[in-house]
């Protein structure tokens, strides 16, 4: 018992005596230390989600990488510190420097400079960066063998599949000029859902050199709340066609030596986006806006049939030209006035024909049906400078506006606009928006399917598929009731849709496009191609629709018709 007493009390005494020490001869050189760090909250990145087609296949993902770093300072004065106390075993400073600079270049592998990491190693910088895209593993391994140099973390970007879709998908960059650091969306999808992909931040605390909070000191990081990554995005994309889409793009591009060709493809029902192609880098397809021409004609002869203005069985006179309130409109193929059909108007492209139509449909109802089509109104499709198109305000009409906008003058869409409309005419007249993203996979690994974008009739099922029918007069190609683009036929299938030219401002170009859907009976896919380019070839979108149809009937086996589309007349003979 007094053996325990007394062991106690000296056990106090020593306590005592250290503390003593601490604070009167160890106060001073504790509070230099103490004063040149000091513990700082700082951010930990989310991983990003990755990105994938339609079938689960890589679009976009990350890779952990690291950077290493040193404060060139500390380094020196931990050197010299192990100098002082050890040094049979610590060697100079050009070879303890050399030594780690080897380390690093043989991390780094081919392009790193040896002689830019030694003069890093021996300045006196606040903080050098030695060299990126350092796997974590052997980061890990130099820190551990390297004190001083310290590792940071940074993802990669990896799009394992080139430049495909890269107009739709889009682009990241490392932002350390943001709080907090970490990857960010720039363009295309990985900008619009920026926020999904980049998850929620994590905490740590780590100790900084005081004054400096961006100066942290190698191997003091605490997790306080580690980072939750971002969802992963499953694309209405389907790589295969994408890549074929981009294939004719370009072959186009150069065959027409175009300034630009866009393609989009969408599924007839759902109106999701299988592929959407531009020449240009950026993607004009939802971008750019043009004037569709005669593609807008199907405003007009959806509205005749669902109002009765005109239906299949009827006619119209159609003279070469006619002026409506001093706007003179005139057929590009002179002619004398004949009666034509609706499928005749449709098929000869008359600008004429198409006007006598609208006129009679009246002004109300082709502006409520411009608005049904989604004319004027960006899509749903979400992408970053995607336009809305141009439709002049109801109250700025005049009449001389039926002369115009029914042939698509003073009307821009964009080429998902374009097809979009189309789609609802595929689709027993219900428009859906089209949609580009349609699942997320949240952290857990769990698929959450997107709500679907609601449709909203346009037209009846009856106009539909009596347009449809009128449509597909537009390919044929019979002796006296040839149409105006049979080369957007496919032989086996039956294909309906419309063409459509307009020269563009500067007089030097003209946007020639053409949207349509096959197989015409049960359509499956809605198709629009645009091309920007000299006037030399108006059939090139017509060619350009059907090598992209006969690719989507080859892979999804579409079955070909079981008849030949009946001919029709074009121009009243009794």
């Amino acid at each position: 018992m007094v053996l325990g007493r007394v062991a106690l009390v000296l056990m106090l005494l020593v306590a005592a005596v250290k503390l003593v020490h601490v604070q009167v001869f160890q106060a001073e050189a504790l509070s230099a230390r103490a004063a040149k760090q000091r513990a700082t909250p700082s951010d930990i990145p989310a991983q990003r989600g990755s990105i994938v087609d339609r079938a689960g296949r890589p679009l976009a993902f990350s890779v952990d990488t690291r950077v290493l770093y040193v404060v060139p300072r500390l380094l020196r004065a931990n050197w010299q510190k192990a100098r002082d106390k050890r040094p049979d075993r610590t060697p100079d400073f050009e070879t303890y420097t050399a030594r780690i600079a080897d380390t690093v270049v043989r991390a780094a592998g081919e392009g790193a400079d040896r002689d830019q990491v030694l003069a890093k190693l021996r300045g006196d910088g606040q903080r050098e960066e030695l060299a990126e895209n350092i796997g974590p593993a052997t980061a890990w391994e130099i820190t551990a063998a390297h004190p001083d140099i310290g590792s940071e973390y940074r993802a990669v970007r990896v799009y394992p599949n080139g430049e495909l879709a890269a107009n739709v998908i889009g682009t990241t960059v490392w932002r350390k000029d943001q709080k907090p650091a970490g990857t960010r969306g720039i363009s295309g999808v990985e900008s619009s859902r920026d926020q999904a992909l980049a998850g929620r931040t994590g905490r740590r605390i780590v100790d900084t050199e005081q004054g400096r909070d961006d100066v942290v000191i190698p191997g003091t990081e605490r997790v306080l709340e580690p980072a939750t990554p971002g969802a992963g995005l499953e694309l209405t994309l389907d790589v295969d066609v994408q890549f074929m889409a981009q294939q004719l793009v370009s072959e186009h591009a150069k065959r027409s030596s175009a300034h630009d060709v866009s393609l989009v493809v969408l599924d007839a029902k759902t109106a999701e986006v299988l592929a959407m192609a531009t020449e240009q880098k950026i993607n004009t397809a939802v971008s750019v806006p043009f004037e569709p021409g005669g593609a807008a004609a199907v405003i007009t002869a959806a509205g005749a049939v669902e109002h009765g203005a005109l239906g299949p069985a009827g006619t119209v006179s159609v003279p070469e030209r006619v002026r409506v309130d001093g706007v003179e409109v005139r057929d590009r193929i002179g002619h004398a006035t004949q009666d034509f059909t609706l499928a005749g108007v449709l098929a000869r492209s008359s600008d004429v024909g198409t006007v006598q139509t609208a006129r009679k449909l009246g002004e109300d109802r082709f502006a409520d049906l411009t608005a049904r089509f989604g004319f004027g109104a960006r899509t749903e499709l979400g992408l970053p400078g995607e336009g809305s198109g141009q439709v002049p305000p109801r109250e700025h009409w005049s009449a001389s506006t039926l002369a115009r906008l029914p042939i698509g003058h003073d009307l821009a869409v964009t080429l998902p606009q374009l097809a979009s409309a189309y789609q609802a005419i595929a689709n027993d007249g219900v428009r859906v928006p089209p949609r580009l993203v349609r699942a997320e996979t949240r952290q857990n690994g769990q698929r959450v399917e997107l709500p679907r974008p609601a449709g909203a009739r346009v037209v009846s099922p009856q106009t539909a598929a009596t347009v449809r029918g009128l449509l597909r007069a537009v390919v044929q190609d019979s002796p006296g009731q040839k149409g105006s683009s049979p080369a957007a036929a496919l032989p086996g299938y039956q294909v309906a849709g419309k063409s459509g030219t307009r020269e563009q401002p500067s007089g030097q170009r003209v946007w020639n496009c053409f949207a349509g859907m096959f197989p015409a009976e049960s359509p499956r896919f809605v198709i629009a191609t645009l091309v920007d380019a000299a006037p030399t070839d108006s059939d090139a979108p017509a060619r350009l629709f059907r090598e992209m149809a006969d690719y989507l009937a080859q892979r999804y086996r579409v079955p070909m018709a079981k008849e030949r589309a009946p001919v029709q007349e074009l121009v009243a003979t009794g």
